[in-house]
């Protein structure tokens, strides 16, 4: 699959799209509502900034049961994957909160 770096980087440019791939790489996978839970957004907002997530080719998702999870999609390009990689190693302080309410969701669990 071949991502135009304008494309990627436009999907990135919002908040919650970059901190929902930022922990999607840490977690290799997530739910929505765990994502809900990490970010104190409603299912519709999360979900939203998933599908365009999802159209632009950057997240897979697979549905089990009543719950649908996302990864990195296994097409995007290895200078894309290092690129939010570099960015999550370099820039943990920018979601790590949202990372600790998730983990903190998921022991309590509240999540899926």
């Amino acid at each position: 699959m071949s991502m135009h770096p304008l494309q990627f980087f436009k999907c990135l440019s919002d908040d919650t799209r970059l901190k929902s791939i930022l922990i999607i790489s840490e977690l290799k996978e997530v739910c929505v509502c765990d994502l809900m839970a990490g970010l104190e957004l409603d299912q519709p907002k999360v979900s939203r900034h998933l599908a365009a997530l999802r159209k632009c080719n950057i997240l897979r998702d697979e549905r089990r049961g009543k719950w649908v999870y996302y990864s990195l999609h296994e097409d995007l390009p290895e200078w894309a994957r290092q690129v939010i990689r570099q960015t999550a190693e370099e820039n943990q302080i920018y979601f790590s909160e949202a990372l600790k309410k998730l983990m903190a969701s998921k022991q309590n669990d509240l999540t899926c």
